[in-house]
């Protein structure tokens, strides 16, 4: 079967050409993102390329052929895989995590997402209170030492640790929360 009419066949739901569909590239799929990932999430990745490729598929023009269209979409879950992992070191972690370590954290897979992580920080910033922003932005854009930022607010090193935590603590789950939320949109929204 052509790829053409496999894809016809995909569109009108037919199972047999799904699953046949996943058996003429899985293997190819599954060595490529081997080669850049490591085998414990190589799996999981190639099911997101299936994913997405399915969801896709509709949008497919056969400008290329329908393997270099599925290489292309399993780069982009690479990529999006390793921005994962880094926005979870940049969320959870308590080392400077806005501009410093997004330069570090991309590689060139993503780094046409920088701004996108950028503007998603700062729109997660803007909903912190004025304290919070103000703790956040001493300690990790400024740079400045707990001592330093105590001294300056004038209370102790450890009710300054303390407020730096629940400031951490409150954008880990404004960021994550807004992730969830622009997550269940879209999945109702493809779903409707």
């Amino acid at each position: 079967m052509q790829d053409s009419e496999l894809v016809q066949r995909i569109l009108k739901g037919e199972q047999a050409a799904v699953s046949l569909f996943y058996q003429r590239y899985q293997a190819k799929l599954l060595e490529f993102i081997q080669l850049k990932t490591r085998p414990a999430v190589a799996e999981e990745i190639l099911q997101d390329t299936f994913i997405s490729a399915l969801q896709s598929l509709p949008l497919f023009k056969a400008q290329s052929s329908l393997e270099s269209w599925l290489f292309g979409i399993a780069k982009h879950e690479i990529a999006d895989y390793y921005r994962r992992q880094k926005i979870k070191e940049i969320v959870f972690s308590k080392v400077p995590f806005l501009g410093k370590l997004i330069s570090q954290a991309l590689s060139p897979e993503v780094a046409l997402e920088e701004a996108e992580l950028k503007r998603k920080i700062k729109k997660t910033f803007a909903r912190l209170s004025e304290g919070k922003r103000r703790l956040l932005r001493l300690r990790y854009v400024e740079g400045w030492s707990v001592t330093k930022i105590a001294a300056k607010l004038k209370i102790s090193y450890k009710s300054c640790e303390s407020r730096l935590a629940r400031a951490r603590l409150a954008f880990r789950e404004e960021f994550v929360g807004q992730a969830q939320k622009n997550y269940q949109s879209w999945f109702t929204a493809d779903s409707a």
